[in-house]
């Protein structure tokens, strides 16, 4: 798994420059020299930065910024479509606009041959695909930025698809996490309302997140567990893994021969109910999220197969998400917070569920969010959309300083994209509807005389172990005051700015103080006349006197360039 901490101190010693000059063009190419010099990458990355071309061509000029910025990740590729892909789920962190745009990102890229494909296999299994598999065909039925997919057949007979990842992918994803994080703390210091959504905690987020894409053991485990989940469920169908044919790098799975959800046409014409489809698809989400807390992240219609008898089937599970018990508890009481039209419960209820890093107005967001359910206040259940909700209320709470936890944003990005598929399978579809009884299930639960002594016994033996171990804590600290080894740590906030000016002028003190010496010390060489000469000067002291021009023209270009004399 990439580890951030080490990420960010690797990527200063900018080990990946021809990497990082790569970026920087393709920056350029699509009109973001300006967000360049805000970060001040020339005073870590000076080398080479003259060179690139900082014009975009015309006709990238006349595409919109949030056009130009998923062009730019689609040409940077994998690592970059991989962050296009979650910062769209994240309306706290980026504006309306760019979600809409970053959501379209393209992850198809051509494939690669199939001769790399036996060398995967060799490395993982020690033996080619043709002494695993009775077949396997040769050509790709899909390829992505992270691997591409093979039809195969067992040598029982049963078909099956063969996921492998791309060759040195793990490699590039390294060298750019490295570069993604320096650019995150640059953002910290130098753009001010970036500061409050803290870029270095989403590259972290995303590094955990494209750790586990790329290690398809993972994903084999949430296939497992997900159906754990659903035994017994004949509404629901989950593809047969093959571990003892699949690695880190290789996933082997059942090839499921259905129709996906998006060909409404076929699967009318197949005599299937889509209403009922529609229905059970909904339930199944909300099962997931309000029932197991493990829920699929990404049922776009790619990803669900229709079988007969209006069977569903969940495919790609490389992105799943998690709900704590309580996370399921306090958005189950804000959502019905929300449809009751509770105002001083729907406020408690958002604090509860946000970070925020700052003292929180609560007397305004109350009536921001009192604005927001006046606009629901008279609408029929039937007219409530979760997908306007949810993407009001992120939007509300952003303007605030205030964010849903990451694991929130997913499960409000499903349960939106699970009301879309089923609105286009049945428009009649009521998501609300069908989330109220799971809503007051998880409600009722919390009632349970089983779970009240469980959650009482506990906390008795918690304070009973605190009470416990007190005198040895408390004769611990004694001993340290004693020995005058206690420590207060202070942390100081607010101040990156301070001292990255700080840095910038001691280094420019210490390039003039070496200037300086340079011009004294060529001067007394052409003083003493000292051998080899040219025209009767001394040809040390001229090249003296040439070196101390081109770092004074250096030094002044540079205080030019930042505009600080």
């Amino acid at each position: 798994m990439f580890s951030i901490r080490k990420l960010g101190a690797i990527g200063r010693t900018y080990r990946h420059l021809n990497r990082y000059h790569r970026i920087l063009r393709v920056l350029f190419k699509y009109g973001f020299e300006d967000l360049v010099e805000m970060l001040h990458i020339d005073q870590y990355l000076e080398s080479g930065l003259q060179m690139i071309n900082r014009k975009p061509r015309e006709q990238i000029e006349k595409l919109s910024r949030p056009e130009r910025l998923r062009l730019a990740f689609e040409e940077l590729g994998p690592t970059f479509i991989k962050l296009g892909q979650l910062l769209s789920t994240r309306p706290d962190f980026i504006p309306p606009d760019y979600l809409y745009e970053l959501a379209k990102l393209q992850d198809e890229v051509p494939p690669f041959s199939f001769s790399e494909v036996e060398e995967i296999f060799i490395d993982e299994t020690g033996r080619k695909p043709s002494e695993l598999f009775y077949r396997v065909e040769e050509e790709p039925v899909a390829a992505a930025s992270i691997g591409q997919v093979h039809r195969a057949t067992l040598k029982d007979g049963q078909d099956v698809v063969v996921k492998v990842q791309r060759p040195d992918i793990e490699q590039l994803i390294a060298v750019d996490l490295e570069i993604l994080a320096h650019l995150a703390s640059l953002m910290e210091i130098y753009v001010e309302e970036m500061q409050g959504h803290r870029p270095t905690s989403v590259v972290e987020e995303f590094a955990r997140t494209i750790s586990s894409e790329i290690d398809y053991t993972v994903e084999i485990s949430h296939i497992q567990r997900f159906a754990r989940q659903f035994e017994g469920n004949e509404t629901i169908y989950v593809p047969k893994v093959y571990r003892e044919l699949s690695s880190e790098r290789i996933l082997t799975m059942e090839n499921i021969k259905g129709v996906k959800a998006s060909r409404v046409d076929t699967l009318r014409q197949q005599g299937i109910d889509l209403s009922l489809v529609a229905e059970r698809g909904t339930n199944l989400i909300m099962e997931q999220i309000f029932v197991h807390g493990f829920f699929h992240a990404d049922p776009h219609p790619g990803n669900i197969f229709i079988l007969p008898d209006n069977v569903i089937c969940f495919i790609d599970f490389g992105m799943m998400g998690r709900l704590s018990r309580q996370n399921r508890e306090d958005f189950t009481d804000l959502l019905l917070n929300i449809v009751g039209r509770n105002e001083s419960k729907v406020t408690e209820g958002v604090l509860k569920l946000t970070n925020h890093y700052a003292e929180v107005d609560k007397e305004a967001l109350g009536r921001d969010l009192s604005a927001m359910l006046d606009r629901y206040l008279y609408l029929p259940l039937k007219e409530l959309e979760a997908g306007k909700i949810f993407q009001n209320l992120m939007e509300l709470v952003s303007h605030h300083k205030i964010y849903f936890k990451p694991n929130l944003y997913l499960m409000m990005k499903s349960l939106s994209t699970a009301e879309a598929v089923g609105q286009t399978l049945d428009p009649e579809l009521e998501l609300i509807r069908l989330a109220e009884p799971f809503m007051r299930k998880v409600k009722s639960d919390r009632m349970r005389l089983g779970r009240i002594a469980n959650e009482t016994g506990e906390t008795t033996s918690e304070y009973l172990k605190l009470i416990r171990e007190l005198p040895d804590e408390l004769r611990s600290i004694l001993v340290q005051i004693r020995k005058g080894k206690m420590k207060i740590e202070f942390e100081h906030l607010g101040l990156e700015n301070l001292r990255a000016a700080l840095d910038q002028a001691s280094n420019r003190i210490a390039f003039a103080i070496v200037l300086a010496a340079l011009v004294i010390g060529s001067s007394l060489i052409v003083l003493s006349g000292i051998p080899p000469k040219w025209y009767g000067i001394p040809i040390i002291g001229l090249i003296g006197y040439l070196m101390a021009g081109c770092m004074g023209f250096w030094l002044l270009l540079s205080i030019v360039r930042h505009g600080r004399m």
